[in-house]
């Protein structure tokens, strides 16, 4: 399951350089795919697709918070996930609406740097 960030989060920013990914960003920053993966363009197989590089809006204007889509737990990377080893205050949790297997957390860190 992926990560999320509760409304507990104190904005210390300590989680975000922490993610392999760059699934974490400050509350009101918008993202994009690109960012920290080797995603130049992301096809979501209906027809849309979205340059890596496309901002996308954020899904906090309050509080640091993770991209779904982006988190692997930090797995094929380290051990636990970074956010949560470095969070003062416990609030970097697993979301219970995103769990997914290990073997789909490789998949998406696959992925999203362009392993084969």
């Amino acid at each position: 399951m992926a990560i999320m960030i509760t409304d507990e989060c104190i904005n210390c920013g300590a989680c975000e350089p922490e993610c392999p990914n760059t699934a974490i960003y400050e509350g009101g920053v918008e993202w994009t795919w690109g960012g920290g993966t080797s995603l130049d363009e992301v096809d979501f197989g209906d027809g849309t697709i979205v340059s890596g590089k496309a901002p996308q809006a954020p899904v906090s204007d309050e509080f640091y918070y993770i991209v779904s889509d982006k988190c692997t737990e930090c797995v094929g990377f380290h051990e636990e996930p970074q956010c949560a080893a470095v969070c003062p205050v416990d609030c970097c949790v697993p979301d219970p609406e995103h769990e997914e297997e290990e073997e789909t957390l490789l998949a998406k860190k696959a992925w999203l740097h362009a392993e084969e």
